[in-house]
């Protein structure tokens, strides 16, 4: 299969730079795959699964949470707001925040902005566990 760079970056830096033959992800508006020969495209990005077909064929996925992704002149970018890759995520902290998160929402004082920010906890946490646990 034909192979494209890939450029995978966060605020606290470099994650993944290489030639790569496909990558999926979360896009604002549903998942996508970026394979060569992509035309020029720039999306935001949502929460979610996302994974590297790698040059050997191997597949290295990660949690992808919020960020922007480009495909220039054949060059894919993709900037996230947090990249960790599988063998990255600490599945018990992820479990954890997902319990503080879900008992902030049982509470029914809750204000809208911390229903909102806890939601927000929550979502972030079930990506986390789902790429940790997936086969």
């Amino acid at each position: 299969m034909a192979l494209f760079p890939l450029t995978v970056s966060t605020p606290d830096g470099m994650e993944f730079k290489g030639e790569v033959e496909r990558i999926k992800c979360r896009s604002i508006t549903g998942d996508l795959a970026i394979l060569a020969g992509h035309c020029n495209y720039c999306t935001a990005l949502g929460m979610g699964a996302a994974y590297v077909q790698m040059e050997d064929g191997t597949r290295r996925s990660a949690a992808c949470i919020g960020g922007m992704l480009s495909v220039m002149n054949g060059a894919c970018h993709l900037l996230a707001t947090t990249w960790e890759w599988k063998d990255e995520i600490d599945l018990e902290r992820a479990k954890r925040a997902k319990s503080v998160a879900e008992d902030r929402l049982a509470k029914p004082d809750i204000s809208e902005n911390n229903r909102k920010l806890a939601e927000a906890k929550l979502k972030r946490a079930l990506v986390r566990i789902g790429v940790a646990e997936e086969e």
